[in-house]
C-alpha cells in the first residue's frame, strides 16, 4: 500500500510539472559543471550555432565536436526524416537556444523540442557517439536518464478492447523503428470508426539495432507502469523518443492513410422476409440488365484508353530512340566510309596522337602554309624521322564530312609520279587530318619572281600540263617542288 502510494505521488508530481510542457530539455546534473562564459561556454555556443545549417544539410542528422580538451564540445542535432530543411534548421534552432537558455553551466544536457517537427539537440563534454549508455535507468540518475510525460484524462472506452489494439500498434512501430537501416516509425491505428491512436518512435542513427529496441521498450514499459490508462504521453531518453495521442501531434502523420474499422455486425433480422412479388422481381431484372450494359460499356472504354496509352508509350519510346541514336551518331561525328572507299583508305589511317606528336601538337613553328580548307604543318613521324606535311582541316570550314571522305578517296587512288602523294589520313571527334608528303620547296608561285628564275620556267613548264588538266584549272601554287626543283601536283 505505501508503495502503491509513492507512486501515485510520483504521477501527480509528474502530471503537475510536465502535463502543460511543449517540449522538455534535460540539464543533466552529474556533478560536472562549466563556468559561464569560459572556453567551453564558448564552445558550446559555437556548435550549437552550427548544428541548424549542418543537419538540414545532411538530411536531417549532424555531429561534430569543437575545442581542445579539457573545454572540447560535443553536439549531435537531428530531426525525423522527411522534414522540410527550413522546418528542421528552424527546430534546430529553436532547441540549441532552449539549451543555451536553460542549461547555464551544465557539461552534459539533451533537448527535444515536441514542434511539429520534433527534433533533438545534444551537447556533452563526452563523445556520445553510438554510445547507449545514458538510456539505462539508474534510480540516483532518474532525471539525468530519462523525462516522462503524460495527460491528466483516463480513457473512457472500452480499457481492455483499447489495450489490445494500442499494444499491437505500439510493438508492431518498435519492430519497424529497431529493423537495420532503420530508426523512425509513425504509424496510426483506428481505435473506433471517429476516434484514432496516433504514435511515433525514433532513435538516434548511431546506435545499434538491438540498442534501439532496447530503449524503446524500456521506455514504453515505463510509460505503462506509470500512465497505462491516460489518453497519452511521451518519455524522452537521449538517445530515443516515443509519444502517442488521440490526436495528430506532428507532420509526420499527414502521408499516412489508415484503412477504416471493420463495422460492427449487423443484427439478426427480426422478420423473416416475405417472397418478392412479380413487380419486384421484374425492377430486379432491368436493374440487372442495365448494369450490364454499364459494365460492357465502362470495359470498351476502359480497353480503347488502355489501348491508346500502349500506341503513344510506343511512339515515344521510338522518337526517343531515334533522337538518341542521332545525338549519338552527331556527338561522335566520326567519319563513315562506303564500302568502296573503306577498302581503299583504312590501311592509310594515322593514330592521331601520333600526328599530334609529329607537329608539336599543331605548333605555330610547325605551320607552313595554309591550304584548301585548313592550315598545314610540317611534322616528322616516329620512329624513322619522315618529314610529312599535315594539314588539318578547319573546324569552321565549309568543307564538311562528304568533302573530307571524296578527297582520301579520290586522292588515295590517284598515285601519280606528279602529283603530291597522300600518306594517310586521321580523325578523332571533330578533327580531320590529312598527311602528304613533304616537298621542302614549297611551290611554284615562290619562284615566279626574278630573272634568274626564268629559265627554270621552262623546264617546269610541263608540270602545269599535269593529269589535272581535264578536271580542273591549274595555278602555280598548286604545284609543289622538292628537293632538286622537281614539280609535283598538289591539292588546292
Amino acid at each position: 500500500m505505501k508503495q502503491r502510494s509513492s507512486s501515485l505521488i510520483l504521477c501527480s508530481v509528474l502530471i503537475v510539472s510536465f502535463v502543460a510542457s511543449v517540449s522538455a530539455q534535460t540539464c543533466v546534473h552529474n556533478g560536472k559543471n562549466f563556468i559561464p562564459n569560459g572556453t567551453y561556454d564558448a564552445n558550446r555556443r559555437l556548435i550549437l550555432s552550427s548544428l541548424p545549417s549542418n543537419a538540414a544539410a545532411q538530411d536531417g542528422f549532424y555531429s561534430g565536436s569543437i575545442g581542445q580538451e579539457p573545454s572540447r564540445v560535443y553536439a549531435a542535432g537531428m530531426c525525423i526524416p522527411g522534414a522540410e530543411a527550413n522546418d528542421c534548421s528552424a527546430c534546430i534552432k529553436g532547441a540549441s537556444d532552449w539549451l543555451v537558455q536553460d542549461c547555464t553551466n551544465q557539461t552534459d544536457a539533451y533537448y527535444w523540442a515536441l514542434d511539429p517537427t520534433l527534433c533533438l539537440v545534444r551537447y556533452s563534454n563526452n563523445s556520445f557517439s553510438g554510445s547507449a549508455g545514458y538510456w539505462e535507468i539508474v534510480p540516483q540518475y532518474l532525471v539525468m536518464t530519462q523525462y516522462l510525460v503524460m495527460n491528466t484524462a483516463n480513457i473512457n472506452s472500452n480499457l481492455t478492447e483499447f489495450k489490445k489494439i494500442w499494444e499491437g500498434l505500439i510493438h508492431s512501430i518498435i519492430a519497424a523503428a529497431s529493423a537495420p537501416k532503420s530508426r523512425y516509425k509513425a504509424d496510426v491505428a483506428a481505435l473506433t470508426p471517429f476516434q484514432n491512436i496516433y504514435a511515433l518512435m525514433q532513435c538516434t542513427p548511431d546506435i545499434s539495432s538491438g540498442d534501439c529496441d532496447n530503449c524503446l521498450r524500456q521506455s514504453v514499459i515505463d510509460y505503462q507502469s506509470c500512465c497505462g490508462e491516460k489518453t497519452g504521453g511521451y518519455v524522452m531518453r537521449p538517445i530515443c523518443f516515443f509519444r502517442w495521442q488521440l490526436f495528430t501531434f506532428s507532420k509526420a502523420f499527414g502521408n499516412i492513410t489508415l484503412a477504416p474499422p471493420p463495422p460492427p455486425p449487423s443484427p439478426p433480422p427480426l422478420l423473416q422476409r416475405q417472397p418478392s412479388s412479380a413487380s419486384d422481381q421484374a425492377k430486379k431484372a432491368d436493374t440487372g440488365s442495365r448494369n450490364i450494359s454499364m459494365r460492357t460499356i465502362i470495359a470498351i472504354v476502359v480497353a480503347v484508353i488502355i489501348f491508346i496509352i500502349i500506341i503513344i508509350i510506343i511512339i515515344i519510346i521510338v522518337v526517343v530512340f531515334a533522337r538518341l541514336s542521332a545525338r549519338r551518331g552527331k556527338s561522335d561525328q566520326q567519319v563513315e566510309f562506303n564500302q568502296t572507299g573503306i577498302t581503299t583508305v583504312r590501311s592509310l589511317q594515322f593514330d592521331f596522337k601520333t600526328i599530334e606528336v609529329a607537329t608539336n601538337n599543331f605548333s605555330e613553328r610547325n605551320k607552313i602554309g595554309r591550304g584548301g580548307f585548313g592550315d598545314v604543318f610540317k611534322g616528322t613521324l616516329m620512329p624513322g624521322g619522315r618529314e610529312v606535311a599535315v594539314k588539318r582541316l578547319s573546324r569552321t570550314s565549309e568543307q564538311g564530312e562528304k568533302e573530307f571522305k571524296n578527297e582520301v578517296i579520290v586522292i588515295a587512288k590517284l598515285q601519280h609520279g606528279n602529283l603530291v602523294r597522300l600518306l594517310g589520313y586521321s580523325v578523332k571527334g571533330e578533327e580531320r587530318v590529312l598527311v602528304y608528303e613533304f616537298v621542302p620547296n614549297k611551290s611554284l608561285d615562290s619562284f615566279l619572281s626574278g630573272k634568274k628564275q626564268m629559265m627554270k620556267l621552262c623546264s617546269l613548264s610541263h608540270s602545269l600540263m599535269g593529269p589535272y588538266e581535264m578536271c580542273r584549272p591549274n595555278k602555280a601554287s598548286s604545284a609543289k617542288l622538292d628537293k632538286t626543283v622537281q614539280h609535283n601536283q598538289g591539292n588546292r
